[in-house]
Protein backbone atom coordinates (compact mmCIF):
# COMPACT_ATOMS: atom_id res chain seq x y z
CA UNK A 1 0.00 0.00 0.00
CA UNK A 2 1.30 3.53 -0.82
CA UNK A 3 -0.05 6.26 1.48
CA UNK A 4 0.51 9.99 0.65
CA UNK A 5 0.16 12.88 2.80
CA UNK A 6 1.25 16.49 3.34
CA UNK A 7 -1.46 18.55 0.98
CA UNK A 8 -3.14 21.31 1.95
CA UNK A 9 -4.25 24.82 1.14
CA UNK A 10 -1.62 27.16 0.70
CA UNK A 11 -0.93 30.62 -0.75
CA UNK A 12 1.00 31.28 -4.34
CA UNK A 13 4.30 31.31 -3.59
CA UNK A 14 4.38 29.31 -0.78
CA UNK A 15 5.76 25.71 -0.04
CA UNK A 16 4.52 21.88 0.69
CA UNK A 17 6.37 19.18 1.46
CA UNK A 18 4.23 15.30 0.00
CA UNK A 19 4.96 12.36 1.63
CA UNK A 20 4.40 8.80 -0.21
CA UNK A 21 4.73 6.09 2.49
CA UNK A 22 4.68 2.28 1.30
CA UNK A 23 3.74 -0.32 4.08
CA UNK A 24 3.61 -4.11 3.21
CA UNK A 25 6.92 -3.59 0.66
CA UNK A 26 10.33 -2.40 0.15
CA UNK A 27 9.92 0.90 -1.88
CA UNK A 28 13.47 1.03 -2.45
CA UNK A 29 13.07 -2.13 -5.42
CA UNK A 30 10.70 0.54 -7.43
CA UNK A 31 10.88 3.68 -9.36
CA UNK A 32 8.22 6.05 -7.78
CA UNK A 33 6.07 8.93 -9.24
CA UNK A 34 4.38 11.62 -8.13
CA UNK A 35 1.35 12.69 -10.73
CA UNK A 36 -1.07 14.64 -10.34
CA UNK A 37 -5.08 15.50 -11.46
CA UNK A 38 -6.58 18.73 -11.60
CA UNK A 39 -10.25 19.10 -11.76
CA UNK A 40 -11.26 18.36 -15.33
CA UNK A 41 -7.93 17.52 -16.57
CA UNK A 42 -6.47 14.30 -17.03
CA UNK A 43 -4.22 12.71 -14.82
CA UNK A 44 -0.26 13.86 -15.72
CA UNK A 45 3.03 13.21 -14.49
CA UNK A 46 5.04 15.28 -12.19
CA UNK A 47 8.01 13.61 -11.35
CA UNK A 48 10.07 10.62 -10.77
CA UNK A 49 12.80 9.16 -9.03
CA UNK A 50 14.72 5.69 -9.94
CA UNK A 51 15.33 2.94 -7.40
CA UNK A 52 18.85 2.09 -8.07
CA UNK A 53 20.76 5.42 -9.08
CA UNK A 54 18.08 7.78 -8.05
CA UNK A 55 17.86 9.68 -11.45
CA UNK A 56 15.09 12.16 -11.21
CA UNK A 57 13.00 13.50 -13.91
CA UNK A 58 10.50 16.84 -13.55
CA UNK A 59 7.92 18.07 -16.08
CA UNK A 60 8.68 21.52 -17.72
CA UNK A 61 6.46 23.42 -15.51
CA UNK A 62 8.27 22.33 -11.95
CA UNK A 63 11.55 22.33 -13.13
CA UNK A 64 13.47 24.14 -10.57
CA UNK A 65 10.12 24.65 -7.98
CA UNK A 66 10.04 20.62 -7.51
CA UNK A 67 12.63 18.23 -5.64
CA UNK A 68 11.74 14.55 -5.59
CA UNK A 69 14.09 12.24 -2.89
CA UNK A 70 13.27 9.34 -1.43
CA UNK A 71 14.73 7.86 2.12
CA UNK A 72 15.02 3.88 1.77
CA UNK A 73 15.47 3.69 5.73
CA UNK A 74 11.98 5.05 5.89
CA UNK A 75 10.78 3.41 2.64
CA UNK A 76 9.25 7.03 1.75
CA UNK A 77 9.36 9.33 -1.22
CA UNK A 78 8.53 13.18 -0.55
CA UNK A 79 8.24 16.19 -3.30
CA UNK A 80 9.07 19.22 -1.92
CA UNK A 81 7.27 21.59 -3.43
CA UNK A 82 8.25 25.53 -3.59
CA UNK A 83 6.86 28.58 -5.23
CA UNK A 84 3.71 27.00 -5.67
CA UNK A 85 1.34 28.47 -8.19
CA UNK A 86 -2.43 27.90 -8.56
CA UNK A 87 -1.70 25.89 -11.80
CA UNK A 88 -0.24 23.35 -9.50
CA UNK A 89 -3.69 23.02 -7.91
CA UNK A 90 -5.00 19.31 -7.96
CA UNK A 91 -5.02 15.84 -6.16
CA UNK A 92 -1.09 14.43 -6.12
CA UNK A 93 -1.00 10.63 -5.87
CA UNK A 94 2.35 8.81 -5.64
CA UNK A 95 2.66 5.23 -7.89
CA UNK A 96 5.09 2.55 -8.58
CA UNK A 97 5.15 0.28 -11.59
CA UNK A 98 5.18 -3.36 -10.61
CA UNK A 99 7.50 -4.63 -13.61
CA UNK A 100 8.88 -1.50 -14.93
CA UNK A 101 11.19 0.65 -14.76
CA UNK A 102 12.42 4.38 -16.07
CA UNK A 103 14.85 2.44 -18.94
CA UNK A 104 11.77 1.00 -20.25
CA UNK A 105 8.72 2.98 -19.31
CA UNK A 106 7.18 6.92 -19.86
CA UNK A 107 7.45 8.20 -16.42
CA UNK A 108 4.81 10.93 -17.23
CA UNK A 109 2.07 8.09 -18.36
CA UNK A 110 -0.24 7.51 -15.94
CA UNK A 111 -0.63 3.89 -17.69
CA UNK A 112 3.08 2.98 -16.68
CA UNK A 113 2.04 2.60 -13.22
CA UNK A 114 0.96 -0.22 -11.48
CA UNK A 115 0.44 0.88 -7.95
CA UNK A 116 -1.07 4.11 -6.61
CA UNK A 117 -1.92 5.54 -3.05
CA UNK A 118 -5.25 7.66 -2.30
CA UNK A 119 -3.95 10.84 -3.25
CA UNK A 120 -3.45 13.98 -1.42
CA UNK A 121 -5.05 17.09 -2.19
CA UNK A 122 -3.16 20.17 -3.12
CA UNK A 123 -4.99 23.56 -3.44
CA UNK A 124 -2.88 26.54 -4.20
CA UNK A 125 -4.88 30.19 -4.18
CA UNK A 126 -3.94 33.57 -5.64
Amino acid sequence: ELVESGGGLVQAGGSLRLSCVASGFNLDIYDVGWLRQAPGKEREGVSCIGHSDGRTYYRDSVKGRFTISRDNDKNTVYLQMNSLKPEDTGVYYCAAPAFKDLDNMNYADPKSYDMWGQGTQVIVSS
